[in-house]
């Protein structure tokens, strides 16, 4: 009896000293891991049990326990639909958190210093005359790995150290389960708190990186106060090290539950043995380094600073936010949620430094920036119509502007700059004829996308007024290579495609060009050339008349051969070819009007008939 009263004190003993943790993971052949130990005077023991599966209404059992690990009998817990697992005699709780791990515990270990936990623990005992109890703790903080360091806490009776690592997720944990003065003088949270106190001294690193390690439980970390406390004192240290203005908005409306209601300037320079390496970065020595933190973190600092959304006055933020963007992947759903905010408050920015802080080219870079994020159509807009303003500085690779899936390129958002820039006031007929050269320099890159139909071509080519063109070259050349890449067009096609010609407005040697081009019907090269007589001598005109078998040619007037002989030769050319293209007309039209009684005569009696001419349909070149 002595001997087992004295192997009970023992063991009892070891309860208060020996900080036992088994975290079991839930699946099959999973492994229990039992630390016992404080510091180095106890080692640790690992306790293997096989075949642990958590589920409804299934008993499991453990593999034999050493007799180092026995320390009394072994119990079986069998909580309700839970599993039964055997459990040492001092182990009384078993915790289950976020359906991942179970923690084996002793619960007035763990009630010493746990407020909710006692809480719950005295409710379970009051419903059941069980002495092993199971807990369920959905959304801990930091999941397993949290709730692990609170026990070490428990255990180590407030001897764990605190870093800037963990003091995050010791903080929540501590909030989380309650670890507060009213259950213990020496409670996690008054530890905590005391180590967060001295946050202003930590290094630049040290404030980013434990900012970052409260991503994973963002939402608890946010509502304990955590995270705005480390957002001032980021904040602090940016402008005591940076020499440029970094104003927040000073509106009433502003609360202390809202906003830190500070103003950071650059009035009162840092002297040179305050001044930290970071100074000698630059004003933006902060931009690369808060890359690495979440879009929710980035639009808490924002909204601390009350520059979120419409009330973005600042251009420093907006250059970061910008630089911020261009750093995080695009596209993706994830992306079009999360950073939606952040892009509208960068384009507020922009807009409202419009073509101060940016040229052109800069406009058409946010543009693309923003666009792989859910940007608001009001946002949006705006921008467009910053940048639609002054699309005569703009250039061809600007407005290639990727279409994603919809084409290679962006063609309605041209045609809605060009909108906005020709009911523009103020703009005169040079900035409208040096547009008129850039978008016939972009129909000609745009041409060959496949994807391309004739009413995006037209409307492109059509969206300027006559006046924005002095010469109509660019606009051919443009349908020329239309052309050469839509190779199947119809008849039809290609005529509607011409139709964005004027032809009074080509010069010579297009029009020769065009004459000659064998994919531009036959109808068009013609009223191109008769276009160009206004440019001949009235005595130089072509004139209509019949043969004597009713054909139509075309002969010159009578006038005197002396004066004839002082033409150009463009001329000369020129009322050459129209001569040809008359005949090829007639030509087509005779052999148009013979297939169709080819045709008739095949329908009328149903069997095929050989055309009874051989002349072959005259080239159009």
């Amino acid at each position: 009896m002595e001997e087992k009263e004295a192997e009970t004190e023992e063991g009892n003993g070891m309860i208060e000293k020996v900080a036992r943790i088994e975290s079991v993971k839930i699946g099959k052949d999973a492994v229990v891991e039992a630390e016992r130990g404080i510091g180095e005077r106890i080692g640790a023991v690992i306790m293997i049990m096989s075949e642990i599966e958590i589920m409804d209404g299934i008993e499991t059992e453990a593999d034999t326990f050493t007799e180092k690990e026995r320390m009394g009998d072994v119990n079986v817990l069998k909580p309700g639909k839970k599993q039964a697992i055997a459990m040492p005699q001092f182990i009384n709780l078993q915790i289950i958190i976020n359906d991942q791990h179970a923690f084996f515990l002793h619960e007035n270990i763990i009630s010493a210093f746990s407020g909710r936990l006692k809480k719950i623990i005295r409710k379970q005992k009051r419903k059941t005359q069980i002495e092993n109890y199971v807990i369920e703790l959905n959304d801990f903080p930091g999941g397993p790995d949290g709730f692990e360091q609170a026990a070490r806490f428990c255990y180590s009776y407030g001897g764990v150290e605190i870093t800037v690592s963990n003091v995050p997720l010791l903080y929540c944990s501590a909030f989380f389960l309650g670890m507060t003065e009213k259950t213990s003088t020496n409670n996690l949270l008054r530890q905590t708190e005391k180590f967060l106190e001295g946050m202003f001294d930590w290094s630049w690193t040290d404030l980013i990186m434990s900012l970052r390690s409260c991503e994973p439980f963002f939402s608890y970390a946010d509502s304990y106060g955590l995270i705005q406390k480390f957002i001032f004192a980021l904040l602090a240290k940016i402008a005591q090290n940076s020499h440029m203005n970094f104003i927040t908005s000073s509106s009433s409306s502003s609360s202390p539950e809202t906003s830190f209601g500070f103003r950071f300037s650059s009035t009162s320079k840092a002297s040179p043995e305050s001044a930290s390496p970071c100074t000698k970065l630059g004003k933006d020595w902060w931009f690369d380094d808060l890359t690495i933190l979440s879009p929710k973190i980035i639009e808490k600092i924002i909204r601390n600073l009350g520059a979120y959304g419409n009330q973005n006055n600042s251009f420093t933020l907006t250059r970061f936010l910008l630089h911020y963007l261009k750093s995080r992947p695009q596209g993706s759903p994830t992306s079009k949620s999360e950073y939606g905010g952040l892009a509208d408050t960068a384009v507020h920015g922009v807009i409202l430094v419009g073509k101060t802080k940016f040229s052109c080219r800069k406009l058409f870079w946010v543009l693309r920036l923003v666009s792989g994020f859910s940007l608001s159509k009001d946002y949006r807009a705006g921008l467009e119509r910053l940048i639609g303003e002054n699309l005569d500085e703009a250039t061809v690779d600007d407005l290639l502007v990727s279409g994603h899936n919809k084409g290679v390129y962006d063609v309605n958002l041209v045609i809605r700059l060009i909108t906005v820039f020709v009911n523009s006031e103020g703009v005169n007929s040079e900035k409208m004829k040096k547009l008129g050269r850039l978008i016939d320099k972009y129909l000609r890159e745009i041409s060959p996308d496949q994807n391309l139909n004739i009413s995006k071509f037209l409307a492109v080519a059509e969206s300027l007024p006559h006046s924005a063109r002095d010469c109509f070259d660019g606009v051919y050349r443009a349908i020329d290579f239309y052309l050469q890449s839509h190779p199947t067009l119809s008849f039809e096609d290609r005529s509607r495609l011409c139709r964005c010609l004027n032809y009074e407005k080509l010069t010579f040697e297009a029009s020769k060009e065009l004459a000659k081009n064998p994919r531009i019907p036959p109808n068009i090269s013609v009223q191109a050339l008769i276009s160009q007589q206004s440019k001949v001598p009235q005595n130089e005109l072509m004139l209509y008349g019949s043969n004597p078998k009713g054909s139509r040619v075309l002969y010159h007037d009578s006038i005197d051969s002396s004066s004839a002989e002082n033409f150009s030769e463009g001329t000369e050319y020129m009322k050459l070819n129209l001569q040809k293209m008359q005949w090829r007309v007639v030509e087509l039209e005779k052999a148009c009007k013979e297939m169709k009684g080819q045709m008739s005569k095949l329908v009328r009696h149903n069997s095929a008939i050989t055309p009874c001419y051989n002349a072959t349909l005259p080239r159009f070149c």
